[in-house]
């Protein structure tokens, strides 16, 4: 085996923001080595499972409300004028880097760098399409790479071998190697085995969050977070020791620790993102059969996290979407359910309560109540149709249709952990910065692990943000190697 130690650059991390990375530096003469906990079969992380989502209006443009979102979410609760500033692009730089929150020219580099990022992968052999998505309803584009994440990872990995880039897998980060002036200049890693060793060279850390470590889900999400579980295999290897490491040597802390990105799936499958998006169209009710949030506030590409956390909040972190029939008559009304197991399916409310274990009683009266407060106007499933509810609380703004035909189908749904919004805070080059604003020398940070969201995540954007500065940090520390 190559036992080499003495690399340009170290990434640790095998998804797109590692990969991008890896390449972008070895690209330029860097000698790199890339770290993958998971073996070689299962590398990628989350990457490989996601069908990456990409929030772009063309292939070289962002959607029209990029930055906007960006800002408004991303300032955290601080003084308003500043997060009035944020989002105004003529005020990009109003902001001091000492705050924690989104860097207005970051989001603005973000938002420069996404058309050339995707050209640059084209150039590598990926491809896109604006290809139907899982959402029936959306207010934004959505451009896919053509075969998911999964493709990414290939076409990526696979230049990064074809350029002499060296993967160690099965092994994982452990510590921060600092030179007598505090700069970063290696990276401790552990092997299966337990073998360890010191990789030289600049280091930039692309291994996630921390939604696959219990104890700091626990600490920073709270304890309701046993309720949670990561949407796929790939997060299982996110446990957080990258941002743990940095903040160890007084790296700067950005993003939300109290949060994550909530996507609603059904407990009972074990597949990758068995997503229930189909929710609009009926009622959710919790475990004690009462409806307790809006169900279709606006389209559902927009509107699911918030809808989400407040599946999160009930008793046991659970709820069921009920629907009647007629959501089988919505054109390609699959797309929106994403789970591999059946509907809980009866002829009755009352039955189908009794399959669910919700007290029968008031599953009935919760859905008369609904049913009495529709208007019985003209329902259109594949736009913002208007047809509220009234005098009904929780109101329902859109698509509200009494819940009349059999059978009658009923979806458990909980809330799903897609990323962690809490990491580290990076600088327009993704060099990792200090609680003073100041770059660690030698050390840079892509991907899920840099922390940028805020309360709500701007949709499509966490695969983008991993390529950009993946890409990004690669480039600057291959041209920075040997003189740090």
């Amino acid at each position: 085996m190559n036992m080499q130690t003495d690399f340009d650059v170290v990434v640790a991390g095998c998804g797109v923001a590692g990969l991008s990375t890896a390449v972008a530096a070895a690209q330029a003469g860097a000698q790199v080595a890339v770290l993958e906990r998971a073996p070689r079969e299962e590398r990628g992380g989350q990457s490989r499972f996601t069908e990456a989502y990409l929030r772009m209006k063309s292939l070289t443009e962002v959607t029209d409300d990029f930055e906007t979102h960006l800002a408004e979410n991303g300032s955290g609760s601080i003084d308003p004028e500043l997060v009035e500033q944020a989002a105004t692009p003529s005020h990009r730089t109003s902001l001091t880097r000492s705050l924690s929150i989104a860097d207005p020219s970051l989001i603005e580099r973000f938002s420069d760098a996404a058309g050339d990022t995707i050209a640059w992968l084209q150039g590598l052999g990926a491809r896109f399409d604006f290809l139907p998505t899982q959402f029936l309803t959306k207010s934004q584009p959505r451009l896919l790479p053509v075969g998911g994440g999964e493709a990414l990872v290939n076409v990526l990995a696979a230049q990064a071998e074809s350029l002499g880039v060296q993967f160690f897998y099965e092994t994982t980060a452990s510590a921060l190697v600092l030179d007598a002036g505090g700069g970063v200049m290696g990276l401790q890693v552990t092997a299966r085995g337990n073998v360890r060793r010191t990789l030289k060279g600049q280091v930039v850390l692309a291994c996630g969050g921390f939604e696959g470590n219990a104890e700091m889900m626990t600490r920073y999400i709270g304890p309701r977070s046993t309720y949670l579980r990561p949407v796929c295999k790939g997060a299982y290897y996110n446990r957080g020791e990258g941002i743990a490491m940095a903040l160890d040597i007084g790296a700067a802390a950005s993003g939300d620790f109290g949060s994550y990105h909530a996507e609603p799936v059904d407990p009972r499958s074990g597949i990758s993102e068995p997503s229930i998006f189909i929710f609009p169209y009926g009622v959710l009710v919790n475990l004690d059969g009462e409806r307790f949030t809006d169900e279709a506030p606006g389209t559902v590409d927009a509107h699911y996290e918030p809808v989400t956390r407040q599946i999160f909040a009930q008793r046991d972190g659970m709820a069921y979407t009920i629907l009647d029939a007629k959501h089988q008559r919505i054109p390609n009304y699959r797309l929106g359910i994403r789970t591999d197991k059946p509907p809980v399916e009866a002829d009755s409310i009352v039955e189908l309560a009794a399959k669910i274990g919700v007290p029968a009683d008031k599953l009935q009266a919760t859905v008369n109540e609904y049913n009495a407060a529709c208007s019985g106007g003209d329902w259109r499933p594949l736009e913002l149709d208007g047809l509220s509810t009234s005098g009904v609380t929780p109101p329902k703004s859109n698509w509200a249709r009494p819940l009349t035909e059999a059978p009658f189908h009923a979806y458990p749904v909980i809330s799903a952990n897609v990323f962690t919004f809490g990491g580290l805070k990076i600088d327009e080059s993704a060099r990792v910065v200090n609680a003073d604003g100041d770059a660690i020398p030698g050390l840079y940070a892509a991907g899920e692990i840099v922390g940028l969201y805020y309360g709500n995540y701007t949709g499509a954007t966490s695969v983008l943000k991993g390529l950009v500065f993946g890409r990004i940090a690669g480039s600057h520390a291959a041209a920075r190697r040997g003189g740090r």
